[in-house]
């Protein structure tokens, strides 16, 4: 990521149409230029129908092309480097600050949007030295989803678990009734991160200090939970999806796991609930955010920001955003107005809503692309505390090291 925003460094100014008639995407200057994350919704779908209205409403056609995730993010740096970016862009939102950080993205004080709407906890992820770069279209986050038999089986109310304190003493009584406490995904990759945070944030430690007090006690709860065999030994390398799999067999009490499983949630074999992750000392942890950002890379054609604008406002008003929600299944809107129109539509996404609420930016706090080396460095400590290798304490004394040594 380094090597690649250094290649970028110069290229603020070199992407963009061309006023004469053709834009430099080889369009006619009436076709606006999309890209998403979405190739599961294909030409006809109702999302790729929903983003042609936005464009005929704002009197262009709009050209889409699908990429996945980490695909997206690098054809998007390769089209600046060769003057050639797309108008509009879903950004997943850590890769906003990436962009933004090398001079490819307008603000949205130059698009002329208002955010002013959009929950701040959310719209941080798009924010960097005070300017904002995008609206987010939606979120989704983690929450602990529990299965009713085993909990009751147990003789646990999930609305007893409000700390750490009675969530470890509820994994208790579940591995004293014959069945597996819980299961998370402790992988080492960005997911493993993702679901430490709420943990490591619920401790109330910080990104910028990954070996406080507060970080060891998160990684050392973790660490215990597996030495005595509350959590499985193979969090170390599930991922997000080896853990509902985990789940769906019926034998576990929670899970950590986010809203994207809230439809297999409803079709499991057995009734299922969820409430949201509980800081050390109660409350709620924040978790962290996953969503894309609509966002408009820079043009040297400045004519062309009026309708992008057009396009953006009409993919983020209420309707438009519960539309999101729904096709995402499920996306929580950005804004109070959004969120209560859903809850209208769907009263159990309540603790999702909730938790969306308390929930935080992996770039907040101004991290920008700081983040990508803080969070290899958190995964890495997770690794090695989990494995074994280093208690909870030395790891993450190692990962500061690191991180300080690569970032100064």
């Amino acid at each position: 990521m380094t090597a690649a925003l250094a290649a970028i460094s110069l290229l603020a100014s070199c992407s963009g149409g061309d006023a004469e008639g053709e834009d430099g995407n080889g369009a006619a200057s009436g076709t606006y230029t999309w890209w998403d994350p979405y190739p599961q919704h294909e030409e006809g779908s109702d999302w790729a129908n929903r983003v042609q209205t936005c464009g005929e409403e704002a009197g262009v056609t709009i050209e889409r092309t699908a990429y996945d995730t980490t695909a997206l993010t690098n054809q998007t740096i390769l089209a600046a480097q060769e003057g050639n970016s797309p108008d509009v862009v879903l950004l997943d939102n850590p890769a906003v600050s990436t962009l933004s950080e090398s001079g490819l993205l307008s603000t949205v004080d130059e698009l002329g949007l208002d955010t002013s709407a959009v929950d701040p906890n959310l719209v941080a992820a798009g924010e960097l030295d005070g300017e904002t770069y995008g609206i987010p279209i939606g979120a989704n986050t983690l929450a602990l989803y529990y299965n009713e038999d085993v909990l009751e089986e147990a003789g646990v109310d999930p609305a007893s678990v409000t700390d750490w304190a009675s969530l470890t003493s509820a994994l208790e009584d579940i591995q004293a009734s014959g069945n597996e406490g819980m299961t998370f995904a402790g992988i080492g990759t960005e997911e493993g991160s993702f679901q430490f945070l709420p943990w490591f944030w619920g401790s109330g430690a910080d990104l910028t200090d990954l070996d406080s007090p507060e970080a060891v006690e998160a990684l050392e709860l973790w660490k215990g939970w597996v030495d005595d065999g509350l959590v499985p030994n193979t969090v170390i390398n599930n991922s997000q999806n080896t853990t509902w799999e985990e789940f769906l067999t019926g034998n576990f009490g929670f899970v950590e796991n986010g809203t994207w499983q809230v439809n297999s949630a409803a079709d499991a074999e057995f009734p299922t609930g969820v409430i949201e992750i509980p800081a050390q000392d109660g409350g709620v942890a924040p978790a962290p955010t996953g969503g894309e950002f609509i966002v408009a890379p820079i043009q040297d054609d400045v004519e062309r920001y009026d309708v992008t604008r057009q396009i953006v406002e009409c993919m983020t008003t209420p309707e438009g955003f519960v539309e999101t929600a729904n096709t995402f299944a499920y996306y929580i809107p950005p804004t109070e107005e959004g969120q209560d129109a859903l809850l209208e539509e769907n009263e159990d996404l309540e603790t999702w809503v909730s938790a969306v609420q308390e929930a935080k930016g992996r770039t907040s706090d101004n991290l920008g692309t700081d983040y990508p080396v803080i969070s290899e460095e958190l995964w890495t400590a997770v690794q090695n505390a989990l494995s074994g290798s280093a208690t909870p304490q030395e790891a993450l004394e190692e990962a500061q090291a690191n991180v300080e040594a690569e970032l100064g």
